[in-house]
């Protein structure tokens, strides 16, 4: 900071005043931008990949910043056109990889695939309605249905169902489509680099990054963890039985809880309290009622396992579900109560990323555990 007691030699009086007046704004406006870092509460949205961290910030858009732009939308309608040709591409690669292979019900069907394969090879591609046609008529196919209900065994984004629903896919291939906000909550495009919104709450301000969750992306994590009031740690809760992108062969539940630990104990986070979002949940009812898949298959503690006399269960919730994600929010808390640090907590809650109104109440209930987070770090609590 500059500062002036009497006129340098050479500064008449007038070019005095004019540089005490710069300094004296050039310190108003540092005070100003100090206080607005002081009162914006830094929220650091960390978890594996496909965990579902950018369906997170993509809700905060919509309750806070009112939603998506018409450009945006457009932009989100040629990512989920993507998605299609991505879910089909996918499917019918792995029915030759997966053991045992899956055959065509109908091997007419091959020749369309085909035609797809050839058709987005062309260079001047854009998604024509005959696309969409030919990836119904193979999606309907019963070979390619039996490999989609096994598709833990490869890597498929989340969305295909959704997307691939018949009165969904006909909407999408419409050329003026435009995606509602369940469409772009749904929308799958893999989070490079450092995303991050700003907006205000009830007069609080708050500042969100999302970092993409694969491993090659995880050393960007650092860039962020200075003055974050919170970790906000997302876990695919469905994904107990499943595989990560990387290796193909790590558990995604099991590679979580290794993060979480690390992201735990690690010494430049060591009081920065951490929101657990057990994310999925919808999915992982889906997979538990289906008894297709047991959860005890990839954690046998799961079998001795009972859920605390506190648990609470939904409206759709079973036992079955209820002890299954119970068991699942104890192994994060687990690690929690086995490195206990000092003004260190754990907060977790069960969500659904893509339910607005189940993040809605989320956000609610950690509202007031962020703003005292935030108090307490700059020792006002």
């Amino acid at each position: 900071m500059l500062c002036f007691s009497s006129p340098p030699a050479n500064d008449s009086p007038e070019e005095f005043a004019q540089n005490k007046q710069k300094s004296d704004n050039i310190t108003q406006q540092l005070s100003r931008e100090r206080k607005d870092y002081e009162n914006t509460q830094r929220l650091l949205l960390l978890g594996a990949g496909e965990s579902g961290k950018s369906t997170i910030l993509k809700q905060m858009v919509i309750l806070h910043l009112g939603s998506f732009t018409k450009e945006q939308r457009k932009e989100k309608a040629l990512q989920i056109k993507t998605n299609v040709k991505d879910v089909v591409l996918t499917v019918t690669e792995a029915m030759s990889q997966i053991d045992p292979p899956v055959l065509f019900g109908d091997t007419s069907n091959i020749k369309i695939l085909d035609e797809i394969k050839e058709q987005v090879e062309e260079p001047d591609f854009d998604f024509p309605p005959i696309f969409f046609d030919r990836c119904a008529k193979v999606w309907k196919d019963s070979g390619v249905q039996r490999c989609f209900e096994r598709s833990n065994e490869y890597q498929l984004i989340d969305c295909a169902p959704y997307f691939m629903e018949e009165n969904k896919l006909r909407q999408v291939s419409d050329q003026e489509y435009l995606p509602d906000d369940q469409d772009v909550l749904h929308c799958r495009v893999m989070t490079r680099g450092i995303l991050e919104i700003r907006f205000t709450w009830d007069k609080a301000k708050f500042h969100v990054f999302d970092v993409g969750g694969q491993r090659g992306e995880r050393k960007k994590w650092v860039q962020c963890f200075n003055d974050v009031t919170a970790i906000i740690f997302v876990v695919a809760s469905s994904s107990f039985n499943m595989v990560i992108q990387e290796d193909k062969s790590t558990n995604r539940l099991h590679e979580a809880l290794e993060l979480f630990e690390a992201i735990w104990t690690n010494r430049w986070l060591r009081e920065v309290s951490v929101i657990l979002f057990l994310n999925k949940q919808d999915l992982l009812k889906q997979k538990i009622k289906s008894g297709k898949f047991s959860l005890e298959r990839y954690f046998p503690e799961f079998a001795a396992y009972r859920p605390p006399g506190s648990a609470k269960s939904d409206q759709d919730d079973n036992a079955d579900t209820v002890r299954a994600k119970y068991f699942i929010r104890d192994k994060f808390v687990e690690i929690s109560v086995n490195t206990p640090h000092e003004h260190k907590y754990l907060y977790p809650y069960f969500t659904t990323a893509v339910d607005t109104e189940n993040i809605r109440r989320v956000f609610i209930a950690c509202r007031d555990i962020i703003q005292r987070l935030h108090l307490r770090q700059y020792d006002l609590l």
